[in-house]
C-alpha cells in the first residue's frame, strides 16, 4: 500500500507515465473525467497531454489500455490541438490495438480513426490505414480495411480519397488470408456504391470468381446514390440540413441533394487508375525498324507500341518524336494495314495521356484527315477512333482551322468523314465549348456540303448541323442558315431530334422547358459566359434558351455581317411589281398628289410632294405601304429630278418614311442608288445625309453602310465618294461600331485613298480616325504597304485620336427590344467590328518555306548554322507578315533551341517566338502546349536578361491566346514544381499580375495549388514573397474553402503557417473583374463603348455607379433563372462593378469617424513600440495589415474596403469620396491624419499614375485646408509622411514633380520650416539625380523665404552638406546645389563662403561666377528664376508666406486669371487701363519684369522705342488672344479638372469658343443634380466671366469686324449664366467680396453702354441685366454684396472721370440692400460692414461728401448706418471690433450719436451715460481677449521661422493698447528673449519711421475666406480707364531701385505722397477686389525679398530734383541701365 499512496499524490499526468500499471490506469480514468469537464477547446490544460495520448492507447497493459483508449477518443473529440497526434496515434491504433483479441478495444481504435477524420485529418488516417494493409498481421490488416469502409460508409466518397484505396484492392483480392479477402469484398462494395462502374476497370484483373461474385453483390445494390451520414467539423450547415431531412422522412430537398450527388458521384475511372511510363519500354530500335523498307519489320515496330499504348493511363513525357513517327506511317506509309496499327497507336496514346495529349494534336489532325480518302472500312474505322480519341485532348477552337482546311477537298471521302467527325465531336461539346466563332465558319462549310452532289458528304453536313442546332439550339444555328429552303431545315432539324448528346444531356435547341433545369442549376458555369468579352467561348444561347425568340428577329446584328444574309422576318420583303405599288400607294395618298407626281411643271411637282410629306406624317406605322410609296418617290423623273427644291422636298420623305414605317431592305434598294447620288449635291447633301442615316436605323447601319459604299465607289463622282465617306464617319459615332464589317470597307477606302481628289483621300483619312477610335492600332496593320507620305498622313490622323474615348451612340437602339441589343452585341462581339479584326487580315500559309533543311540546320551541332537556321525562320515570318497557324516542324525545332547552351541564340528564338505571336495572332492557341510551355520554362534562367525576355515574350503570347489556354491542364502546375527560384517566382509574379483580371478561370487551376503552398514555404525569400502575392489572386478564383481545404495534405507546421498566410490573403483578395464592354482585345480602353449601340443599359460607364440601368435587363434577360441572374445584378452583364442598393445606402454616412483621442493614443503605441514604427523602404504586408487594423475604427467600412482593394481604380474612387467629404467632415479628418497620411504614402509606391495624381489632388486639398483650419503637424505625423513624399519629387513624371513641390510648399503652412529642411537634406543623398537637384531646389527656396535660421543642424554644417553636390556628376544637381549657395549668399553675403569651408579649385570657380552672374541680374535669388518656369503654380504665394495664406480665390483660377492678364497685356489687347495705353516695356509691372527674367530675348531692344512716347497713347492692334489652355490643369480627368478648363474658355477672346464654354457651363447649371458639381468653382467662373465682359467693353464692341449678333449671343450666353447661377442660393453664396465687386461693376458698366442699345434686341439685353442684378443683390452672400457695393460706390466717387450715373446706379443697388436689411440683419456680418463704412469715411470724410455735387451719397450712408442702428441698437458698437484706431474713427461717433438719439443709450447708464464710460466698456471687452491674442503673438516669436511676424504683430499691438502689460508673458522667460523682443520692436520701430510707405503698417484682420492685403492693383489698373499718373510709375520705378540697392530720395518721398492723388493705395485703406488680390501677394513676396537692403538703403541719400520732368528724366536713365543689364 505504501508504493500505492506514492503516487496516488502525483498529479494525473505524472500517473499516465507512471511505471506501475495501476498507477497508469487510475490516471487514465482521472485524465478521462478530466477531459470530460474542461468546457474550452482551447484550455491549455489540454497541452499538458499532447505527448502522452499516443502512450494512451499503446499501453501494455490490455486493462490499461482499454481505459487509455476511452480518454484518448474523449480527448481528440474535445481538444483543439488533438489534430497534431493524428499521425503518432493512429499509428500507434493501427500495430498496438488493432491486434488486441478484445473486440472492445478494436471498436475504439476504430472510434479514434473515424474522430480524427471528423476534425478534418481524413488524409493522415488514410495514410496509416493503408500502410496498415501491408502489416504481415492479417488481424490488423482486416481492422484497417473495416476502418476504411466504414470510414467511407460514413464519410462518403468526397472526404475519403478513393485512389489509394482503389490501388490497393486487387493486392487485397490476393491475400492468402480469407479474412482478408471477405473484408475487402465489403470494402469494393461500399466503394461500388460511391463509384458505380468506375471501379470496374481497376478490377478488370482480378480472379474471375471474385469478380463474379463482386458483380452479383453489386447487381443488388440498391440504385439511389448514398448520402454521407457523418460530417467533418467544417460540414455542420451540411450535418443540419442532413438532420432536418431525416426528421421531415428524407424526402425534402432530395431533388437537389440528387443533383449535387450526380455532380459528386461521377468518377472518372482514369483518375483511379495509376500511370504507367512507357517510354523507357520503346524498343531501343524502334526509330530504326519504323523507318525499314520491309513492311513486316515497320509491323513488328508498330506492334511494340501498340501494346504499350494500350494501357489505360500513361505517365506524361515527351512523345514528340514517337508521335512524329507514327503520324509519318499514318501519312506516308502505303500498307493499309500499318496505317489502321499506327491509328491504333495514337488513338491509344492519345486515350492514355488525355490532356497532356493536346501538344500533338494539331500536328495529327490534319494527317488523319487526309487519309480518310482510304475506302477500306477497317483502316477509316481505326482513323476515326484515332481522330476521336485525339479530339478529347484538345478543344474545337484548336482543330477548326485544319478541319476547315478538308472541308474544299475534292475528295467526297474526305469531305464525309471530316463532318462526321464535327457531328461526333459536336456531341462531345456544349455551348461554351462551341462558340459562335468556331460555329460560323464551319456552319459556311457545311452549307456548302449540303448542296454537294455527293448524297454521302449531304448527309454528313446535314447530321453535323443536326447535332450542333441539338448543342447550341436553334437559335444560335438559325443565322447561319438564312439561306436554306425549307426541305433542308427541315432536314437539319429532323437530324437534330435524332441525335444523344454525351451523357445524355438535352441540346439547347429542345426548347425552354428541357433547358430550364440544367441552366437554374450551375449558374456559375451557364451564367457568366454570355457576358465574356475577349473570350471565346460564348454560352449565350442556353442561357437565353428561355426566353421566347421575340417578333422573328433572332439574330439581327449577326446577320448583319453576313453580307448577303437577310436581316430577319421582319426585315424581309419581296419586291412589289409597280401596279401593286401605285395601287397601296393610291390607298394612302391623296388623289391629287397622285397626279401631280410626274408633273412637267415643278412648281406642281413641289406642291405634290408638300402633299405626300403631310399625307406621310399623319400615316400610322403599321398602315404605312413604305415600299409602294418609295416606288412612287422613284417614279419618272425620279432621282433624275432637276429642280433642288423638289428634290429636297423628296430626300427628306425617304427619310420620313425610314423613321415612320416598317422599312425593308427591299425599299431601302429602291432609294440608295438615288440617295448616294445626290449626296455631293450642295444643295440637297444634307438632306441626302439624313435619310441615309434614318436608313440606317431602319435597316442596320453595317448594311446600310456597305450597299451606301459599294454604291458611291462604282461611280465616278469624287465630290459623292467624299461625302459618303463623311457621312458614314459621323454614323458610326452615332450609331457606334457593333457590327460593322471591316472587310466590306477596307478596299474601298483604299481606292479612296488612292484617289486623285484631294477631298475623297481627306474623307477617308478622317473615316480611318474614327474606325480607329473603334478597332485601336491592328487597323494599321491593313494599310501597312502604302506610300510612305500617306502612311504618315494616317497615323497622323491615328495620333490625334490618340487618347480619345469613342462616343456614345446614339442612334440604332430603337427599333430593336433592349433584350435583343444584348444578346445581338453578346453574340456579336466575338465576330463583330474591332473584335474580328485579327480575322481579316489576310494571312500566308508559310509551312512550304519552313523546309527540312531549314529544321534540320536549327538542330545542328554548330550554334553559327543554328543562328543561321534561326535567321532564316525570322526572314521569313517578317516577310510574310501574318502568317497561317500551320508552321510545320517548326515548334519541334524552336523548342529545342529555348534550351540553348548559348544563350544568344535562347534569346534570338524568344524574340522569334514574339514575332510569330504577333505575326499569327489569335490562332497561335493551338500552340501553346508545344511551343508555349517551353517559353515558361525558360523563365528558370539564371540570366535576367534571359527572364526578361522569356516575359516579355509570354506576354505576347497571351494577349494573343488569352489566359485560358495556358491554365488548363497539368503543363503550369508542372513548371511550378520545378524547384528553380528563378522560374516560380516569375511565374507567380505573371499569374498574380494576370489572374486579377480574368472572370472565371479552368478547373485545372487547383492543380497548381499544391506546389503555390510549397512555394510559400520555399528556402528563396523572394519566391515567398512572390508566392505570397499571388495567393489573393488564386483564391478570387477557387475561393477560401477550396484552398483551406487543399491544406489538409501538408505537414502539420507548414499547414498552420499556410493557414494564417490564407486568411491574410482572405482580407486583401480582390474582387473578380467586371466585364467589360465588348471591345478589342488590341485596344480595350479606347474601344469599351463600342458595344454601346447594342447594349444600352450596360453602358461601360461611371453612369451605371449612379442609376442602376443594369438590373431591369438582367431580368428581362433571364427569367428563367432569377435567382443567379439577379444576384449578378449589373456584375452579371458587367457594367463597371455596381453596389446593389444595400451598399449605396451603406455609403451615405460620414466616411470618417472622429474617435476622441485616438490619434494620441497611437502616438503613445508607436513610441512605446507596441506597434511598428512606420518607417521602411519599401511597404511590407505587416505595415499594411497594421494600417488596415487602425483605419478600421476611424473610417467608414466601405471606403476601407475601396481603400485597401486590390484593383487601382478602387482606390480612385476612395480618393475621390474622400475629396467629397473632406471639407464636410474636416475635424474628423483631422482626428485621423496621421492614418489617412501614410495611406497615400503607401500609393507613393504604387506604379499606376492616375492613382498618384488623384492622390496628389488630394493632397493639395487637405494642406490647404489644414492651413486655413491652422492645423500644425505633429512629428509623428510629419515624419511618417515627409521622407515618402519627398521620394516622390524624384518621379520621372514632371506633372507628378510639379504636384510634390506644390505639396512641400504648403506643407510649410502646417509644419515648421526648420523642421522640414533636414527631411530635404536627408532627400539630397538619394540616388536618384531628379530627387537631389529638386530637393536641393527646395532648399534654396527655404533659404530665400526663410533666412538662414531655417538651417539645421547649423548653417555650417547644413551648407557643407549641400556644397558638396557642386562637383556632382549630374548638371540639373550641379545647378541645384549652385542656386541653393547662391540663395544663401543672397541672405547672407560673404559670410557664406566661411560657411561651406573648403571647397575644390574648380567648384569655387563655379560658384563665384554665378554669384556674380546673379549679382548682374537683380538681387532676386536666380534660384528662383530658373526654377520659375517650373515651379508648380498651384499656389504661388504659398513659399513665401509663412500664414497660413487665406485665399479668396482658388489656386487654379490665380494661375488662370494672371496667364489670362499676361497674355492680355503681352498682345497690348484690352488692357484693363484702356486710355493711354503704354508699351508693356514702360508700364515697369513688377511681376511682368519677374517672369520676363528667363526670356530676355523676348524684351524688345529699347533703342527702337521713342522715350517720349512714354505718357502717349498708342493704337491697340487687333487681338489675336487663344483661349486659355488646358496645360495649367493639373487635376486629369476628374469633374474638377474639366470645369476648371471649360471656365478657362469663358474668358478667351474667341467669341465661338466662349459660346461654347458657357453653353456647357449652362447645360450644368440647369440640372439641379449636376449643378453642385459647380461648387467650389464660382469665384473662378464669375471671374471668368467678367474678364470676358471687360474683353466685350474693350475691345468687340470697339471692332467693326466682329459680327454685332455674336456679340449679342455672346452677351445672352453669360447673362443667361448668371441668371442660372444666381438662381441657386447655395452656389450664388460661395461668391467672394472681391469678385461681386468686379461683377457689379461689368454689369453696371454694361447697362450704361450706349453702344448696347444700338444692337438689335439691345433693349431687352439691359432689362436681363437690370434682372440679373436684382437676383444679385438677392441671392448672394449679404455680407459680401454690400461690403462689394460700399467698396464701389468709393472707388466710383474717388474716380472724377467715371460716369456720374455708375455711381447713381451702384447707390440704387445699396437702397434696395437697405431696404431688405430688416430681414438679411441676422446674416449680415456687422464687423465687416462698418470696417468698410470706417473706410469710406476715412477716405471721405463727411465734409468732403459734402463737397461733392450730389448729396445722394451722403444720404445713402445715413441711412445705412441709420437703419443698422435702429435694427440693432447699442450693440452695434460691439462690431467695431475690426476698427483699429476707433478713437480716431468718425464712425464711432457718428454711431453714437444715432444711438444717443434713440434714446439706445440706457443700457450704459450704469457706467456714467458718457461716451467716455462706453469707451470703457468696450476696452474692458478688449482685455478681456488680451490674454489669449498675446499668449498667441509670443508663441509666434518663440518659433524660429514666425519670429519675425510675431514680432511686428507686437508692435502694431503696443502701438493699438500703449498701456498693454507685457510684463506677465516676459517674466517667466530668459533674459536674453527678453533682450531679444525689446531689440526687436526697436528696430521695427526705426524701420518704420524710414521707411517709404509702400504698403500699410497696419494688419487687416483677415476673415472668411477674404484676404485683406495692401494692394498695388490700383496703381496699374483703374477700372474705369482713368489716366494714370506718373506718381504710379513713381511707385513701380522706386520698387525696383530698391532691389538694386539704390536709395529713394527723402524729399522725393515726400513729394510724391504730396502729389499722389486721394484714391493712390496709399492713402485708401486697403481693399481687395479679385484683381487687387493677385498683385498683393507679389507685393508681400517682394517686401519680404527688399527687406535686406533697406538697411543699407537708408544709410546714404542723395537729393534728386523734385520736379515731375526730372524725375522722368532719371527714369529714362534708369530703364537704359536695365537695358544694358540685360544685353
Amino acid at each position: 500500500m505504501g508504493d500505492d499512496s506514492e503516487w496516488m499524490k502525483l498529479p494525473i499526468d505524472q500517473k499516465c507515465e507512471h511505471k506501475v500499471w495501476k498507477a497508469r490506469l487510475n490516471g487514465y480514468e482521472e485524465a478521462l473525467k478530466l477531459f470530460q469537464r474542461i468546457g474550452d477547446e482551447k484550455s491549455p490544460e489540454w497541452g499538458k497531454y499532447l505527448g502522452l495520448i499516443k502512450k494512451f492507447v499503446t499501453d501494455s497493459n490490455a486493462v490499461a489500455q482499454l481505459k487509455g483508449l476511452e480518454a484518448a477518443l474523449v480527448f481528440i473529440e474535445n481538444a483543439h490541438v488533438a489534430g497534431k497526434t493524428t499521425g503518432e496515434v493512429v499509428s500507434g491504433v493501427v500495430s498496438k490495438v488493432f491486434n488486441q483479441p478484445k473486440a472492445r478495444a478494436k471498436e475504439l481504435g476504430t472510434d479514434i480513426c473515424l474522430m480524427y477524420i471528423e476534425i478534418e485529418k481524413a488524409e493522415i488516417v488514410q495514410d496509416e490505414l493503408i500502410k496498415g494493409l501491408d502489416n504481415k498481421n492479417p488481424k490488423i490488416v482486416v481492422a484497417c480495411i473495416e476502418t476504411l469502409r466504414k470510414a467511407l460508409s460514413e464519410f462518403g466518397s468526397k472526404i475519403i480519397t478513393l485512389k489509394p484505396v482503389v490501388k490497393v484492392l486487387p493486392k487485397l483480392f490476393e491475400s492468402r488470408e480469407k479474412a482478408v479477402r471477405d473484408e475487402a469484398k465489403l470494402l469494393a462494395v461500399e466503394i461500388y456504391k460511391w463509384i458505380r462502374d468506375a471501379l470496374r476497370t481497376p478490377l478488370q484483373n482480378i480472379n474471375s470468381v471474385q469478380l463474379k461474385e463482386l458483380e452479383e453483390e453489386w447487381v443488388k445494390l440498391p440504385a439511389g446514390a448514398p448520402k454521407q451520414s457523418r460530417f467533418l467539423r467544417s460540414q455542420q450547415d451540411l450535418k443540419a440540413k442532413f438532420e432536418q431531412q431525416q426528421a421531415a422522412g428524407g424526402d425534402e430537398g432530395d431533388g437537389d441533394d440528387d443533383d449535387d450527388g450526380e455532380a459528386d458521384t461521377h468518377v472518372d475511372p482514369y483518375e483511379l487508375l495509376e500511370a504507367v511510363e512507357i517510354l523507357s519500354k520503346i524498343p531501343k530500335d524502334f526509330y530504326e525498324k519504323i523507318e525499314a523498307k520491309k513492311w513486316q519489320e515497320r509491323k513488328e515496330a508498330l506492334e511494340a507500341i501498340e501494346t504499350l499504348s494500350k494501357n489505360p493511363k500513361l505517365e506524361s513525357g515527351d512523345y514528340g518524336d514517337l508521335v512524329r513517327a507514327l503520324k509519318k506511317v499514318v501519312g506516308k506509309d502505303a500498307n493499309v494495314m500499318l496505317v489502321t496499327l499506327a491509328a491504333k497507336c495514337l488513338a491509344g496514346l492519345a486515350a492514355g495521356l488525355r490532356k497532356k495529349f493536346g501538344t500533338y494534336a494539331g500536328h495529327v489532325v490534319p494527317t488523319i484527315l487526309e487519309k480518310f480518302k482510304e475506302k477500306k472500312p477497317q483502316v477509316v474505322q481505326a482513323l476515326q477512333e484515332a481522330i476521336d480519341a485525339v479530339f478529347l485532348t484538345t478543344t474545337l477552337q484548336n482543330i477548326s482551322e485544319d478541319v476547315l482546311a478538308v472541308m474544299d477537298n475534292k475528295n467526297p471521302s474526305i469531305k464525309q468523314q471530316a463532318s462526321l467527325f464535327l457531328a461526333r465531336s459536336f456531341r462531345h461539346c456544349t455551348p461554351a465549348t462551341l462558340p459562335k466563332s468556331v460555329l460560323k465558319p464551319l456552319c459556311a462549310a457545311f452549307l456548302k456540303q449540303v448542296n454537294d452532289s455527293a448524297p454521302e458528304v449531304r448527309d454528313a453536313a446535314f447530321e453535323a448541323l443536326g447535332t450542333a442546332m441539338k448543342v447550341v439550339g436553334e437559335k444560335a444555328v438559325n443565322p447561319f442558315l438564312a439561306d436554306l429552303d425549307k426541305l433542308k431545315l427541315d432536314k437539319i432539324k429532323e437530324c437534330a431530334d435524332k441525335v444523344e448528346l454525351v451523357g445524355g444531356k438535352k441540346g439547347g435547341g429542345g426548347g425552354g422547358e428541357k433547358k430550364e433545369k440544367p441552366a437554374a442549376k450551375a449558374p456559375p458555369v451557364e451564367e457568366p459566359p454570355p457576358k465574356a468579352a475577349a473570350g471565346p467561348p460564348k454560352k449565350a444561347p442556353p442561357a437565353k434558351a428561355a426566353v421566347p425568340p421575340k417578333k422573328g428577329k433572332p439574330a439581327s446584328a449577326p446577320s448583319a455581317k453576313a453580307k448577303k444574309a437577310t436581316d430577319a422576318k421582319e426585315m424581309v420583303e419581296t419586291e412589289l411589281p409597280l401596279e401593286v405599288c401605285e395601287e397601296k400607294s393610291a390607298a394612302v395618298l391623296p388623289a391629287s398628289c397622285m397626279q401631280l407626281l410626274d408633273s412637267a411643271n415643278w412648281k406642281e411637282r413641289l406642291a405634290s410632294m408638300e402633299e405626300f410629306q403631310r399625307a406621310v406624317e399623319q400615316m400610322d406605322r403599321s398602315q404605312m405601304p413604305c415600299q409602294a410609296l418609295v416606288r412612287m418617290l422613284a417614279k419618272k423623273p425620279g432621282w433624275k429630278e432637276t429642280n433642288f427644291q423638289v428634290m429636297q422636298m423628296k430626300l427628306h420623305i425617304v427619310g420620313l418614311i425610314a423613321q415612320k414605317g416598317s422599312f425593308s431592305k427591299t425599299s431601302a434598294l429602291v432609294v440608295l442608288d438615288g440617295l448616294v447620288d445626290k449626296i455631293g449635291d450642295i444643295k440637297c447633301g444634307s438632306n441626302a445625309k439624313e435619310a441615309l442615316t434614318a436608313i440606317g436605323e431602319a435597316c442596320s447601319l453595317p448594311w446600310t453602310a456597305e450597299q451606301v459604299v459599294s454604291l458611291a465607289f462604282a461611280q465616278k463622282n469624287p465630290k459623292n465618294q467624299a461625302e459618303t465617306l463623311n457621312w458614314l464617319a459621323n454614323a458610326m459615332k452615332e450609331f457606334g461600331f457593333a457590327g460593322i464589317n471591316v472587310k466590306a470597307f477596307i478596299n474601298n477606302v483604299k481606292t479612296a485613298l488612292g484617289a486623285t481628289n484631294p477631298a475623297v483621300r481627306t474623307a477617308a483619312i478622317t473615316l480611318l480616325g474614327v474606325m480607329y477610335l473603334y478597332m485601336g492600332a491592328p487597323l494599321r496593320m491593313f494599310f501597312e504597304d502604302e506610300k510612305p507620305a500617306l502612311l504618315s498622313q494616317i497615323d497622323a490622323e491615328f495620333e490625334k485620336m490618340q487618347g480619345q474615348s469613342p462616343p456614345a451612340p446614339m442612334r440604332g437602339m430603337t427599333k430593336k427590344g433592349a433584350e435583343e441589343e444584348g444578346e445581338d452585341a453578346d453574340e456579336e462581339e466575338v465576330d463583330g467590328g474591332a473584335g474580328d479584326i485579327m480575322d481579316l487580315l489576310p494571312r500566308t500559309d508559310i509551312s512550304d518555306k519552313i523546309t527540312s533543311d531549314m529544321v534540320a540546320k536549327i538542330g545542328d551541332k554548330n550554334w553559327k548554322i543554328r543562328k543561321e537556321g534561326l535567321d532564316e525562320v525570322a526572314a521569313v515570318i517578317s516577310e510574310a507578315k501574318f502568317i497561317q497557324s500551320n508552321i510545320g516542324e517548326l515548334p519541334m525545332a524552336l523548342k529545342g533551341r529555348l534550351t540553348d547552351s548559348n544563350k544568344l541564340l535562347v534569346q534570338q528564338t524568344l524574340s522569334i517566338l514574339q514575332q510569330i505571336a504577333t505575326a499569327m495572332g489569335p490562332s497561335l492557341k493551338q500552340h501553346v502546349r508545344n511551343l508555349g510551355f517551353p517559353i515558361i520554362t525558360v523563365l528558370g534562367d539564371s540570366k535576367p536578361n534571359i527572364r526578361t525576355t522569356a516575359m516579355t515574350t509570354l506576354n505576347a503570347w497571351v494577349e494573343q491566346t488569352g489566359l485560358k489556354e495556358w491554365l488548363e491542364g497539368e503543363d503550369l502546375s508542372e513548371e511550378l514544381k520545378r524547384e528553380n527560384p528563378f522560374l516560380r517566382q516569375e511565374v507567380l509574379g505573371w499569374l498574380a499580375e494576370r489572374l486579377p483580371t480574368m472572370r472565371s478561370v479552368p478547373a485545372d487551376l487547383m492543380l497548381c495549388i499544391p506546389n503555390l503552398y510549397a512555394c510559400l514555404e520555399d528556402r528563396n525569400g523572394d519566391v515567398r514573397k512572390k508566392a505570397q502575392d499571388a495567393l489573393p489572386t488564386f483564391m478570387m478564383h477557387l475561393g477560401y474553402d477550396k484552398m483551406n481545404k487543399a491544406t489538409s495534405k501538408l505537414k502539420p507546421a507548414s499547414k498552420d503557417q499556410v493557414v494564417a498566410m490564407l486568411e491574410k490573403a482572405r482580407a486583401v483578395m480582390p474582387a473578380k473583374p467586371a466585364a467589360p464592354a465588348k471591345a478589342a482585345p488590341s485596344k480595350p480602353a479606347q474601344s469599351a463603348p463600342a458595344a454601346k449601340p447594342a447594349s444600352a443599359p450596360a453602358k461601360s460607364q461611371p453612369a451605371v455607379d449612379d442609376y442602376g440601368v443594369g438590373e431591369p435587363k438582367t431580368d428581362t434577360k433571364k427569367t428563367k433563372s432569377a435567382g443567379p441572374a439577379a444576384k449578378k445584378g449589373v456584375v452579371g452583364k458587367k457594367a463597371p462593378v455596381k453596389p446593389t442598393p444595400k451598399d449605396d445606402e451603406d455609403k451615405s454616412g460620414p466616411i470618417f469617424i472622429l474617435v476622441p483621442n485616438s490619434k494620441e493614443q497611437r502616438m503613445k503605441e508607436e513610441k512605446a513600440l507596441k506597434i511598428l514604427k512606420w518607417n521602411f523602404i519599401t511597404p511590407r504586408d505587416e505595415y499594411v495589415e497594421q494600417l488596415k487594423t487602425q483605419m478600421a475604427s476611424c473610417l467608414a467600412k466601405w471606403l476601407q474596403d475601396e481603400l485597401f482593394h486590390y484593383d487601382f481604380q478602387r482606390h480612385v474612387k476612395a480618393v475621390n469620396a474622400m475629396i467629397e467629404h473632406m471639407e464636410a467632415e474636416s475635424e474628423a479628418v483631422i482626428g485621423c491624419l496621421d492614418l489617412i497620411l501614410k495611406w497615400f504614402t503607401l500609393r507613393f509606391f504604387d506604379t499606376n499614375t492616375s492613382v498618384l495624381m488623384k492622390a496628389m489632388e488630394f493632397l493639395k486639398l487637405l494642406f490647404t485646408m489644414l492651413s486655413r483650419e491652422n492645423y500644425h503637424l505633429s512629428e509623428y505625423e510629419a515624419s511618417s509622411f515627409i521622407p515618402y513624399l519627398i521620394l516622390k519629387v524624384g518621379e520621372s513624371k514632371d506633372v507628378v514633380r510639379k504636384d510634390v513641390r506644390a505639396i512641400l510648399t504648403m506643407l510649410c503652412n502646417v509644419y515648421s520650416a526648420c523642421k522640414m529642411f533636414p527631411f530635404l537634406m536627408e532627400g539630397t543623398k538619394s540616388k536618384n539625380a531628379k530627387q537631389r537637384s529638386e530637393c536641393l531646389e527646395e532648399l534654396g527656396c527655404l533659404i530665400e523665404n526663410y533666412g538662414m535660421n531655417v538651417c539645421q543642424p547649423t548653417p555650417a554644417k547644413a551648407l557643407k552638406d549641400i556644397a558638396v553636390h557642386i562637383g556632382d556628376r549630374d548638371t540639373t544637381v550641379r545647378n541645384a546645389a549652385l542656386n541653393t549657395v547662391v540663395a544663401a549668399y543672397n541672405v547672407c553675403g560673404d559670410q557664406v563662403f566661411k560657411l561651406i569651408g573648403n571647397l575644390s579649385e574648380k567648384d569655387m570657380s563655379m560658384l563665384e561666377e554665378r554669384i556674380k552672374r546673379s549679382a548682374k541680374k537683380t538681387p532676386v535669388v536666380s534660384a528662383k528664376q530658373e526654377r520659375a518656369p517650373r515651379e508648380h503654380p498651384a499656389n504661388p504665394n504659398a513659399t513665401f508666406l509663412r500664414k497660413p495664406a487665406q485665399e479668396e480665390v482658388p489656386n487654379k483660377l490665380k494661375i488662370m486669371y494672371r496667364t489670362y492678364r499676361i497674355q492680355a497685356r503681352s498682345q497690348n489687347a484690352h488692357s484693363e487701363h484702356t486710355a493711354p495705353s503704354i508699351p508693356k516695356e514702360f508700364q515697369l509691372d513688377l511681376d511682368m519684369i519677374e517672369n520676363d527674367h528667363t526670356r530676355v530675348s523676348e524684351f524688345p531692344d529699347l533703342v527702337q522705342h521713342k522715350l517720349d512716347e512714354l505718357l502717349e497713347p498708342v493704337t491697340i492692334p487687333e487681338p489675336k488672344i487663344r483661349s486659355v489652355s488646358p496645360h495649367f490643369d493639373d487635376l486629369h480627368n476628374s469633374t474638377a479638372s474639366t470645369i476648371n478648363f471649360v471656365i478657362s474658355q469663358v474668358a478667351s477672346g474667341d467669341i465661338n469658343t466662349s459660346i461654347q464654354a458657357l453653353a456647357q457651363i449652362d447645360e450644368v447649371l440647369r440640372q439641379e443634380d449636376k449643378a453642385e458639381a459647380m461648387s467650389g468653382h464660382i469665384d473662378q467662373f464669375l471671374i471668368a466671366t467678367f474678364m470676358q465682359l471687360r474683353l466685350i467693353y474693350n475691345t468687340h464692341m470697339a471692332d467693326d469686324r466682329l459680327d454685332k449678333k455674336d456679340i449679342f449671343k455672346l452677351y445672352s450666353c453669360i447673362i443667361g449664366n448668371m441668371l442660372s447661377l444666381f438662381s441657386m442660393e447655395s452656389l450664388a453664396r460661395e461668391a467672394s467680396m472681391g469678385v461681386l465687386k468686379d461683377l457689379m461693376h461689368g454689369l453696371i458698366t454694361l447697362m450704361l453702354d450706349s453702344r448696347v442699345e444700338d444692337i438689335e434686341d439691345g433693349q431687352q439685353l439691359i432689362r436681363s441685366v437690370n434682372l440679373l442684378v436684382v437676383r444679385v443683390l438677392e441671392k448672394s452672400d449679404q455680407t459680401n454684396i454690400l461690403s462689394a457695393l460700399l467698396v464701389l460706390l468709393q472707388d466710383s466717387l474717388i474716380t472724377t472721370a467715371g460716369s456720374p450715373m455708375f455711381s447713381e446706379l451702384v447707390m440704387k443697388c445699396l437702397w434696395r440692400m437697405i431696404r431688405f436689411l430688416p430681414e438679411t440683419i441676422n446674416s449680415i456680418n456687422l464687423d465687416r460692414i462698418l470696417l468698410d463704412v470706417h473706410n469710406f469715411m476715412k477716405v471721405f470724410p463727411k465734409e468732403k461728401l459734402k463737397q461733392l455735387k450730389s448729396d445722394v451719397p451722403h444720404r445713402t450712408l445715413k441711412t445705412l448706418l441709420h437703419t443698422l442702428c435702429k435694427l440693432t441698437g447699442a450693440k452695434i458698437l460691439d462690431h467695431l471690433s475690426m476698427i483699429e484706431n476707433r478713437n480716431e474713427s468718425e464712425l464711432e461717433a457718428h454711431l453714437r450719436r444715432v444711438v444717443k438719439h434713440s434714446g439706445n443709450l440706457s443700457g450704459f447708464k450704469s457706467d456714467q451715460n458718457t461716451e467716455k464710460g462706453a469707451l470703457r466698456s468696450d476696452d474692458k471687452v478688449i482685455k478681456a481677449k488680451v490674454s489669449d491674442i498675446l499668449s498667441e503673438i509670443f508663441k509666434k516669436i518663440g518659433s524660429k521661422e514666425n519670429t519675425k511676424e510675431g514680432l511686428t504683430e507686437l508692435y502694431e499691438y503696443k502701438q493699438k493698447y500703449s498701456d498693454a502689460d507685457l510684463e506677465p508673458f516676459l517674466k517667466n522667460t530668459s533674459q536674453f528673449f527678453q533682450s531679444y523682443v525689446e531689440r526687436g520692436l526697436r528696430m521695427i520701430e526705426s524701420e518704420r519711421e524710414g521707411k517709404s510707405r509702400i504698403q500699410p503698417s497696419t494688419v487687416i484682420p483677415q476673415h472668411s475666406t477674404e484676404s485683406y492685403t495692401p494692394s498695388h492693383s490700383s496703381m496699374s489698373v483703374n477700372s474705369n480707364g482713368e489716366d494714370l499718373k506718373p506718381a504710379v510709375y513713381y511707385e513701380r520705378l522706386k520698387i525696383l531701385r530698391q532691389r538694386h540697392g539704390l536709395e529713394n530720395a527723402k524729399q522725393q518721398q515726400q513729394q510724391q505722397d504730396d502729389e499722389r492723388p486721394p484714391f493712390s493705395s496709399l492713402s485708401k485703406p486697403p481693399l481687395a477686389s479679385s484683381t487687387d488680390m493677385l498683385h498683393s501677394k507679389l507685393s508681400q513676396l517682394k517686401e519680404s525679398r527688399e527687406s535686406h537692403f533697406q538697411q543699407d538703403s537708408r544709410s546714404h541719400s542723395p537729393g534728386r530734383a523734385s520736379s515731375p520732368a526730372a524725375n522722368l528724366d532719371d527714369l529714362k536713365k534708369r530703364l537704359e541701365r536695365i537695358k544694358s543689364n540685360r544685353q
